[in-house]
């Protein structure tokens, strides 16, 4: 499986950070990947060695995760992310965002009818069920209400990509109370 992380200038840092770290200590095959090389977050944090989105083939990729931030002013206006998003959802793959980034899924009607959460004063009438929880999986549907969420947002993914198995390994190593 291949995993597939979306960030622009001013995604949130916890929301973006706590989940690569552990989707890699998990093992998984991640790249993240935004419209340039190098991308800061909201409080200044900086990643580089990011992938061009333009030099990816979208189709290599088992899993969307899209953390929230003030990046999606820019996730709204940008019809690649638009297609890319409808791309995963149409083709089965796994869609999973935190904070303001179900919001867009919702925007994008891909929320009709499923289980969701997203950052409260966001959630809008997207046709679905809101939940208010931390974390809601509805089958390939991974989302998270908000930053205090971002660990569990990671083992969400982990747990439903890779199983249990692999999620309690990585419990292990972190020293995870179970």
């Amino acid at each position: 499986m291949k995993y597939l992380a979306l960030i622009f200038d001013g995604f949130e840092d916890e929301e973006a950070m706590a989940p690569f770290a552990l989707l890699r200590r998990a093992g998984a095959d991640l790249t993240v990947a935004s419209n340039k090389t190098e991308v800061t977050g909201s409080y200044g944090f900086t990643l580089a060695n990011i992938a061009l989105i333009d030099n990816l083939n979208i189709d290599d990729y088992d899993c969307l995760i899209i953390p929230g931030g003030a990046h999606y002013k820019f996730l709204y206006q940008s019809s690649m992310v638009h297609e890319i998003i409808k791309d995963f959802y149409k083709k089965n793959k796994y869609l999973c965002g935190i904070c303001a980034a179900p919001t867009l899924f919702g925007r994008l009607g891909l929320l009709e009818n499923k289980k969701y959460t997203c950052f409260t004063s966001m959630n809008d009438d997207f046709k679905g069920t809101y939940t208010d929880q931390g974390v809601t999986v509805d089958g390939k549907l991974i989302t998270a209400k908000s930053v205090a969420y971002s660990l569990e947002f990671a083992y969400a993914i982990i747990k439903e990509t890779m199983g249990t198995d692999v999620l309690n390994r990585v419990w292990d190593r972190i020293y995870h109370e179970k």
